[in-house]
């Protein structure tokens, strides 16, 4: 049997059950007939070591997420993952990304980190070149910290949010114990994805022309290419595919119509 020495590596545990999505879509974009033929990939979930994003970018809380989050990286990296990638939005925050890769840089890694942000917004131009008003929804970390803004607004695409009542509401569809997304992950709650729903309408009404998921609990929430025939867009599987590519180009399942 041959070792692979090499490997996918997924940074979890910014909620787990985002970990899992991510490697179940890296699965689904790998053109895999059989066992063998799908790639190696590595998950580390270790959230208790993780303080928490979004009360690091509101100041309610002095520590920086992105010094545990490098730690785990360079295991990640030690146990042989030469491409990493992580599947939360808020934690590609400037102040929290960069103390992150430079804990992984000092490591020695040579690798590559994949930008899920940077994906996403690259993979806009590609695939909706006519699209320019791009309504996110996400945590309320990712919006104080203005991360989509540099991002999307480097590929000329101009960013709405919901406004703040959306805001809070959409963040406890998130993260209240009650009933959030990520309490119940498995098996979303109503209101929840009431609430997700709800502001995704309000996107429509402000005619957006693409509708992006700024935060990876919501694809448990809202699943599917569209939106009342919005195109919606799944930072999570972007990031699959281009972890994919980078990895192993070979792999790489074709989209419809490629």
């Amino acid at each position: 049997m041959s070792v692979s020495p090499s490997s996918i590596g997924v940074l979890g545990g910014l909620g787990p059950y985002a970990g899992l999505d991510l490697v179940h879509k890296i699965f689904d974009c790998c053109a895999a007939t059989k066992d063998q033929d799908h790639l190696p990939v590595i998950l580390y979930s270790f959230p208790a070591e993780i303080p928490p994003r979004v009360e690091f970018l509101l100041d309610d809380s002095p520590d920086n997420p992105g010094h545990a989050m490098g730690g785990i990286m360079v295991r990640l990296a030690g146990a042989g993952a030469t491409v990493i990638g992580m599947p939360c939005n808020t934690a590609h925050s400037a102040s929290i990304l960069d103390a992150a890769l430079e804990r992984l840089k000092d490591s020695g890694f040579t690798g590559c980190f994949v930008n899920m942000i940077t994906a996403t917004a690259e993979y806009i131009a590609r695939n909706f070149p006519q699209v320019r008003r791009v309504g996110v929804l996400c945590t309320q970390g990712a919006h104080a910290s203005r991360v989509f803004d540099q991002y999307l607004g480097q590929a000329g695409l101009d960013v709405l949010y919901p406004d703040a009542a959306g805001r809070e509401k959409l963040q406890r569809a998130i993260s209240d114990p009650a009933y959030g997304l990520k309490a119940f992950s498995s098996h979303v709650t109503e209101k929840a994805w009431n609430d997700v729903t709800a502001q995704a309408r309000r996107m429509a009404e402000r005619q957006v022309d693409l509708i992006l998921l700024g935060c990876t609990e919501l694809p448990l929430a809202l699943a599917g290419k569209k939106f009342e025939g919005i195109p919606l867009v799944d930072p999570t599987r972007v990031l699959a595919r281009c972890l994919v590519q980078a990895y192993a180009p070979h792999a790489l399942r074709p989209e419809p119509g490629e």
